[in-house]
């Protein structure tokens, strides 16, 4: 017997949109068409309704709602576009702006752009001004790009690796990504799986190789090419991304629709490919 998919109808802007019992807002706006900015959001992590960059406004809500979590609801009505929506967005992007370096961060940059936000609007902006970390040839912190999205933490806990090996720690503009108690990354509880790197949008975490490339002004996207393979070390079947420069890897991602991985995997999937080409 087949069973037949409950669905509901909600309104964006102005025109019918079905989409399964249990969808969001912003799956429904996926299903318009409807391009919808997201920071804190990723499709293999629980939404944390921090960012707030891709609110929208529902009839009879008192208040914007972010469209990543709120369920629709069938006779719906909502708004992706207002002269509200749009003014919230843009502040937003302004005040996560004001302190960070957003060198790395393309979507936000396109977003800031589209919207017309200014992310030295205000004066005098406080960073962190921490060197970065290094503490092994695995990955790097730069805590002056981190916009405290919160997703290497889901990352990091309930939603993939159940490390819980970082946090947000401090208060204002001094919290940060932190270990516990800020002990070095071989002193806590990492086991190196690097699902926080994978997931940060601003490259406050990223891979040594890719830092390292960076510095010398040689990291170069548009020329990489990405082939898919199987890792080689178990028999899960972990589907690897490989992302080749040069003739030479230089970072290893997972598809974020990968049914065995859904975009994460283990220390070796993710750091174990140096012995293609050893040094």
């Amino acid at each position: 017997m087949t069973v037949t998919e409950t669905q509901v109808t909600i309104k964006v802007d102005g025109n019918d949109v079905s989409v399964p019992s249990g969808a969001t807002i912003l799956d429904a706006c996926n299903a318009a068409g409807i391009d919808t900015p997201t920071l804190c959001y990723a499709e293999n992590l629980t939404p944390v309704n921090v960012c707030r960059v891709c609110v929208v406004e529902v009839e009879g809500n008192r208040t914007l709602v972010p469209s990543c979590s709120r369920a629709a609801e069938e006779g719906m009505e909502v708004q992706t576009d207002s002269d509200r929506v749009k003014h919230s967005r843009k502040m937003v992007l302004e005040f996560l702006g004001s302190g960070t370096d957003l060198s790395q961060a393309d979507d936000m940059n396109k977003w800031s752009a589209h919207y017309g936000a200014d992310t030295t609007r205000y004066h005098d902006p406080l960073k962190i001004q921490e060197e970065v970390k290094i503490q092994d040839n695995l990955y790097i912190r730069d805590y002056d790009k981190c916009v405290l999205c919160y997703k290497c933490v889901e990352a990091c806990g309930d939603d993939a690796q159940h490390t819980f090996a970082i946090a947000v720690s401090g208060r204002g503009f001094e919290s940060r990504i932190s270990t516990e108690f800020d002990v070095a990354l071989p002193e806590s509880a990492c086991v190196y799986c690097g699902n926080c790197v994978a997931v940060c949008p601003t490259g406050a975490i990223q891979f040594k190789t890719e830092w390292d490339l960076r510095q010398e002004d040689n990291w170069k996207p548009e020329e990489q090419t990405v082939t898919t393979t199987v890792c080689s070390y178990c028999g899960v079947g972990c589907n690897l991304e490989m992302h080749v420069q040069d003739e030479k890897i230089v970072k290893v991602t997972s598809p974020n629709d990968h049914s065995v991985t859904s975009g994460h995997l283990c220390i070796k999937g993710r750091f174990g490919w140096k012995y293609v080409q050893p040094d």
